[in-house]
């Protein structure tokens, strides 16, 4: 059967992966491609600032730590992408510190790790939904 011609595909979702545990940021970076998904990463939340900065308008979806060496943490790398570039969705994780809606940006997720891989792939899913 032939495809419509005149339907372009849908193209794939990019999303910013940035945690400092190069093991955490491998595994998601795997999973997240094994679903279709384009992948940038980043060590720390100034790498990850860098890459939105660099392409705003192809990033869909940051997902970050919130402890990451450097000057600013995840927490302050999602109030500045949201402030910046309000179309990219967030999802924001931690295994030492829980966040309450007050404290993240407007729209965005938090995750407590461990996290399981399926859970971010849905949120990523529902949040482009809601786009």
């Amino acid at each position: 059967m032939m495809a419509n011609p005149t339907e372009v595909p849908e193209r794939p979702l990019v999303v910013v992966i940035a945690d400092d545990e190069a093991l955490l940021r491998t595994v998601a970076v795997d999973a997240l491609e094994d679903e279709g998904f384009m992948t940038f990463e980043a060590e720390n939340a100034v790498a990850a600032l860098d890459i939105c900065k660099s392409r705003p308008e192809a990033i869909d979806v940051l997902f970050t730590d919130i402890r990451m060496p450097g000057p600013i943490d995840g927490l302050e790398l999602a109030h500045r992408v949201r402030q910046r570039w309000p179309w990219i969705a967030t999802i924001i994780a931690s295994g030492n510190i829980f966040v309450g809606r007050e404290q993240l940006p407007e729209g965005a997720r938090f995750l407590p790790k461990p996290y399981d891989i399926r859970r971010i792939v849905d949120m990523i899913r529902q949040m482009r939904g809601q786009r």
